[in-house]
């Protein structure tokens, strides 16, 4: 446990001693504030317009309107910040033969993994911690739905813990950033699309490979429904794809 954790706090302190890593951070905070302060503003005309209209009244809800979308944007933002962020993981060493020096090292491929894996969601974790303040203005304009804010917190980690596993796999297939940026996007935008399946694709094919799509398990825990199906889901797809990482990085140890 002890090797696990140094190497994440090494992968943590390594995001925050690189241009890429403020970029993504930076780039997360602007454009997710960004996105907020135009719905607010969105809201905030349908809620006046509502108030002269008593039919509109119940229809303008602070949950439907403006927090259930706000963290399906961010978790737009994360499908493309998150490669970025991953990109670099196992990459990096690769290119520069340190990951000789950990292979040698008397800790397993799992240990190695786990250990970049957790620094990598350390990062993110501070990314989705500097969107509070945004939501702590809603508490100070209104009463939104506690249950369903931190439903919304828990889907959005789970999404970005999916996003960051499939990339930690596609920057240990390859020693150039660039490549494994692109495959990881590439691939995290097919899981994502997949959710259109069912209606492309007629039939019990259509129905499986929707079921594997992200997207449609992220809907209800987006309302505030946790289902055991949707969090066993996700603690699937994040261990099947640390899994393969591990065969990964177990092969270079017999090269």
């Amino acid at each position: 446990m002890r090797a696990i954790l140094a190497i994440a706090k090494r992968e943590l302190n390594g995001f925050f001693s690189t241009p890429m890593g403020w970029l993504c951070l930076v780039g997360f905070v602007v454009i997710s504030g960004f996105f907020f302060a135009l719905m607010t503003s969105e809201f905030s005309l349908q809620a006046t317009q509502a108030a002269f209209n008593p039919y509109l009244d119940d229809q303008v809800s602070l949950n439907e309107w403006l927090i259930q979308p706000f963290f399906a944007n961010t978790s737009v933002i994360l499908l493309m910040i998150s490669p970025a962020i991953s990109m670099r993981l196992l990459a990096e060493d690769r290119k520069q033969r340190s990951i000789e020096l950990l292979l040698s090292s008397p800790i397993s491929s799992g240990q190695i993994v786990l250990g970049k894996y957790l620094g990598a969601m350390g990062f993110v974790t501070v990314m989705l911690a500097m969107t509070l303040p945004l939501v702590g203005l809603l508490y100070w304009w209104g009463t939104p739905d506690s249950g369903v804010v931190v439903s919304c917190y828990v889907a959005t980690w789970l999404m970005a813990a999916s996003f960051i596993a499939v990339g930690l796999l596609t920057s240990a297939m390859t020693e150039n950033q660039i490549v494994a940026l692109i495959l990881g996007f590439g691939l995290l935008l097919v899981l994502w699309l997949l959710t259109m399946a069912d209606t492309l694709i007629d039939g019990p094919v259509g129905e499986v490979l929707s079921g594997i799509s992200m997207l449609s398990h992220l809907d209800q825990l987006m309302k505030g429904l946790l289902h055991s199906s949707d969090i066993f889901y996700f603690g699937s797809f994040i261990a099947f794809f640390l899994f393969a990482t591990t065969q990964r990085v177990e092969a270079y140890r017999w090269r």
